[in-house]
């Protein structure tokens, strides 16, 4: 503060890190804590107050108080010759003046915070850029310390139940009695392991404006308003045009091209790993229509920037645009984008027509030359061209995937294909024309007109060569991508996954930008789905997991990659460990926070890019390949990725202003290299797909890539925006559902039975961490046991038997004790993670749905790999166009035919069954137990519950169910049945004959 002569505090109470004294603080904090800052301005949180190092040392929170307890204000000159080499040792590494700063380290414009008189615009701008472009919000102490005393509760509770069900035997039923509580141990252990992770759920918010302040404000040394900001590569995936149509892909780049994010640093690739030339032809008419579409986007700031969901958005499209115009460019858009529609989906009959006609003239042309080398028309072959080639508009042969394959152009054979289809833009702006000026039917005038540069690219695919799926286009695509644009940061989006957030690209770079973002390797935004049932019957927006795991792992060391919307630090990719470590306590270990101490050790802040495994850049070609171009970009995109060296406290910085020049232009040279990188030899004897990329050998390629950032020391970030960032489609019908998560968890056993099993990881991965990933990987598993514990109450029934010899008191307050604290928790998540009750609900009965289908296949699928080496193939899941749909919901209703059926409706026929057999047993016995037949008919009415919406699935709209569906359950459940009625008959005291009579 002005005019403060106090001892520095070696705590930062503000994430803007402003050094203040502690008497200042207090005055500054109030009596609550929670005033604000002196400097940004935003209210302190001594949950977030961080340690600040002096020197080598890192003192605590704790360390000023003792310090202040024993008085010790004589260490005050010690204090401030420490602290002043340090910040003239920081400002001679920045090239700056020392003596702009006092003897406490303050700035000079620290004073006019403080001024009562700061009321103009540059101090603003001083405010703005003093405050943190993230923060971490806690969740309300009271609502998390009443959670984690009721996980306390249960699992006590857990334990009791049982020590208890061990120690009382029933020995009427010890079979029974035995196979319940195995299940009841799996049970309690997947709980554990599913709950122990969410005990630090934290929420994010980013400041858009000081980003931009930051970076891209105008002044004396920016005249021009360059932006600073780092490069943002954006690949898209697709492979098949058919499953995955054309114009989806097409509204997914368009809504890339319009984002608002600097035009000369963004770049978007679209792997083809099909090498259609539908896809190419139809990405090239997403660039034309892209100089219409994005500066409309632009100069009246529409959301989405998706033309497809824009168009079909059934909100008002006129609510808050003030332009006079608007409603005119609006009509003149949408008929050009109906123009769009229509040239798309003639384009499969456009290139089979041309490639006929080609062909065709192609062949005459050779009968032609054979006549005028004087041979007689029955010497003519019949068919002198047969290659029947598909044909590009320029009158080329196409060199990827022919209409009709032939060797050296189908689908896993054919060459490289890198087409630029937008260059990369100059820095400064270039304005539109007035309209009807060079046939653009709407007034651009002083509007930006650039787009971002787009790339078509399909990979070298060659026989005899693991293609490794998707994996493996990933990984041709950071190296084609690295070549020619370099981005230091990566996102990656499914085809239908578009940009429902224009802002969305600014938000994660505001955490990979903060002061700590160097240690971040990934940002994950949480999936967010279009086209779903209003009643989300299978739990397709699977909010539990996005809004309630991944929000509590980013307490942690972070979420874990899901496989779309996420962006990753590129030299994280590459395999390099962050700049900096810590040493773990156990506290730390458990919660993710380290309070006291930082490693000593591994402090190399001066080596940012110490890589794993190989000692030197000597050694970089064996690892990444040999490719010069690509060795060379390493270096730029790990300078690239720093965040600003703006105040003292940065380390592993870059200067203000270094990314404000022009991106170098694409030439033949930067293509001839990209398509080298992407040729099928090159990954050979190289680290890709191990210690580099995307990692192969594993359906679930997105989690292990994480999970090997994770190891390595890394964090990553969970980004939840106010507005959606993406939104996608998700497979409504029941069939394509369960196919979905047959994927996932045949991905989950391979990571189990692998080496990148989390019981082998390194010690830099935090237990909690360790615990979730053991989750990730064992959950299938618990299949096995829910299909037998599904199948405890029919049992029962059937045997008039129950799991406990009699219902007592202990038993009846055990299970509602453990049904409370479930119901509580519940609760409490709800709250804190702000999903609703039917959406927990919902998950809840498709954890049941897949659990006894899909997860119980992949445990199978998963043990025939590992023991018999039987790959299982997976079809890509078909998505619609969005055109054409009479019935929105139509596939919800559509039926077909899956053996992941068997088990669930065997399930529920059994318990009918046996809720029937149960009661018409106890109507006639002599000597009735209700009890037993209460908690039979309880529990085979909770299994029911749970998979009531399976049975609404396969009843379809109209109760139409293919007939084998009933043939088989029937089948199994009638033989179990019987089966059971022989091992176990009736008790000579039931009287079968019965005494019940119609009047």
């Amino acid at each position: 503060m002005v005019g403060c002569n106090g001892v520095p505090m070696t705590v930062f109470p503000c994430d803007c890190e402003f050094v203040i004294c502690a008497e200042c603080f207090r005055r500054a904090a109030g009596p609550k804590c929670n005033g604000p800052c002196p400097a940004c301005q935003q209210p302190y949180d001594l949950a977030h107050m961080r340690p600040r190092r002096m020197g080598n040392k890192v003192v605590s929170w704790e360390d000023l108080q003792d310090h202040e307890n024993r008085g010790r204000m004589s260490n005050r000159s010690n204090y401030d010759s420490e602290r002043n080499s340090e910040i003239s040792g920081w400002h001679r590494e920045n090239g700056e003046a020392h003596d702009e700063y006092d003897h406490d380290g303050r700035a000079e414009d620290a004073e006019e915070y403080d001024s009562d008189d700061d009321d103009d615009d540059d101090g603003d701008g001083r405010r703005k850029k003093r405050r943190p472009l993230s923060r971490k919000m806690s969740i309300p102490i009271v609502i998390l310390s009443i959670y984690r005393l009721v996980i306390v509760i249960r699992f006590i509770s857990l334990s009791l139940y049982l020590i208890w069900r061990v120690s009382n035997v029933n020995n009427d039923a010890v079979w029974l009695w035995g196979i319940s509580i195995v299940c009841e141990i799996w049970f309690a252990f997947s709980w554990v392991l599913d709950q122990l992770p969410k005990l630090s759920p934290i929420n994010r918010t980013t400041d858009l404006a000081v980003l931009k302040e930051k970076f891209d404000k105008k002044g004396p040394e920016n005249p021009s308003g360059r932006s600073d900001l780092p490069g943002i590569d954006i690949f898209i995936t697709t492979a098949d045009p058919e499953k995955e149509p054309s114009l989806v892909t097409a509204n997914t780049v368009l809504s890339i091209l319009a984002s608002d994010y600097p035009v000369e640093k963004l770049a978007c690739y679209v792997s083809d790993d099909g090498g259609a030339l539908l896809t190419y032809e139809a990405m090239a008419e997403a660039a034309s229509f892209a100089h219409l579409w994005v500066p409309f986007c632009r100069k009246h700031g529409i959301e989405p920037r998706s033309p497809e969901a824009y168009f079909s958005s059934k909100r008002d499209p006129y609510n808050n645009k003030v332009r006079p115009d608007f409603v005119k460019d609006r009509r003149r858009l949408k008929h050009e984008y109906d123009k769009y529609k229509v040239r798309i989906n003639a384009l499969p009959d456009l290139i089979r027509q041309r490639s006929d006609a080609n062909n065709a003239r192609e062949e005459l042309e050779a009968i032609e030359r054979q006549r005028q080398e004087g041979k007689e028309d029955d010497e003519i072959p019949r068919f002198v061209n047969n290659q029947k080639a598909t044909w590009m508009d320029n009158d080329c042969h196409w060199a990827g995937t022919w209409l009709t394959p032939k060797p050296n152009h189908m689908k896993g054979d054919h060459a490289g294909i890198i087409q630029v289809l937008s260059v990369p833009q100059g820095s400064d702006p270039q304005y539109g024309t007035t309209e009807g000026a060079n046939g653009v039917p709407i007034d651009f005038t002083g509007v930006d007109t650039r787009l971002p540069m787009l790339v078509y690219m399909s990979r070298e695919k060659r026989p005899g060569f693991d293609h490794n799926k998707k994996a493996g286009a990933m990984n041709a695509l950071v190296r084609a991508s690295a070549v020619m644009s370099n981005g230091a940061f990566i996102l990656n989006l499914d085809c239908d996954h578009y940009v429902y957030n224009s802002h969305a690209f600014r938000e994660a770079i505001c955490f990979m930008m903060s002061n700590d973002g160097d240690r971040v390797a990934f940002i994950q935004f949480p999936q967010r789905f279009e086209g779903i049932d209003p009643s989300d019957r299978y739990s397709n927006r699977n909010t539990v997991f996005f809004d309630i795991n991944m929000r509590a792992l980013d307490g942690l060391q972070g979420p874990v990659y899901v496989g779309t919307g996420c962006m990753f630090r590129r030299i994280a990719l590459y395999g390099f460990d962050p700049p900096r470590f810590k040493i773990r306590n156990c506290y730390n270990s458990l919660f993710g926070r380290n309070r006291n101490r930082r490693s000593d050790d591994h402090d190399d802040d001066d080596q940012p890019l110490r890589e794993s495994g190989l000692p030197g850049r000597s050694h970089w070609s064996r690892k990444f390949g040999g490719s010069e171009y690509f060795l060379h970009s390493i270096d730029r995109a790990e300078f690239e990725g720093r965040p600003l060296a703006d105040h003292i406290s940065g380390r592993n910085r870059r200067e203000p202003g270094t990314l404000r020049g022009d991106r170098l232009p694409i030439n033949s040279n930067n293509v001839e290299e990209a398509i080298d990188v992407i040729s099928c030899p090159y990954e050979e004897k190289t680290g890709w797909g191990n210690n580099v990329g995307w990692v192969y050998g594993s359906i679930t390629e997105d989690v292990v890539t994480g999970y090997k950032m994770h190891t390595r020391g890394w964090r990553s970030v969970y980004c939840i925006t106010k507005r959606d960032a993406f939104r996608g489609t998700a497979p409504i019908n029941l069939t394509d559902r369960l196919i979905q998560v047959l994927r996932w968890a045949t991905g989950s056993i391979e990571i189990f039975f692998s080496r990148n099993n989390v019981i082998f990881a390194g010690p830099r991965l935090m237990f909690l961490q360790r615990i979730a990933y053991l989750n990730v990987a064992i959950y299938p598993f618990t299949s096995i046991f829910l299909i037998v514990f599904c199948f405890i109450p029919a049992l029962s029934l059937f045997s008039g038997q129950f799991i406990v010899q009699q219902l007592n008191v202990a038993f009846l307050a055990y299970l509602l004790a453990i049904t409370a604290t479930l119901c509580i928790l519940a609760v409490l998540e709800i709250k804190w993670s702000g999903i609703s009750l039917d959406e927990w609900w919902r998950n809840e009965q498709f954890w049941m749905i897949g659990g006894t289908s899909a997860h119980l296949f992949a445990v199978f699928q998963g043990l025939l790999k590992v023991i018999g080496g039987i790959e299982t193939s997976f079809t890509l899941t078909a998505k619609s166009s969005g055109d054409d749909e009479e019935d929105e919901f139509a596939e919800l209703y559509v039926v077909r035919w899956t053996s992941l059926m068997i088990p669930p409706i065997t399930i529920m026929m059994v318990n009918i069954i046996a809720i029937a057999v149960g009661f018409t047993r106890t109507i006639y016995s002599n000597k009735p137990n209700w009890g037993k037949l209460l908690g039979g008919v309880f529990f085979s009415f909770w299994v029911l519950a749970h998979l009531y919406p399976f049975a609404k699935g396969i009843m379809g709209r109209r109760g139409k169910t293919p007939a084998i569906v009933f043939v088989w359950s029937g089948l199994v459940a009638i033989t179990i049945a019987l089966l059971f009625n022989v091992i176990y008959p009736p008790s000579p005291d039931t009287d079968l004959n019965g005494s019940f009579s119609f009047p």
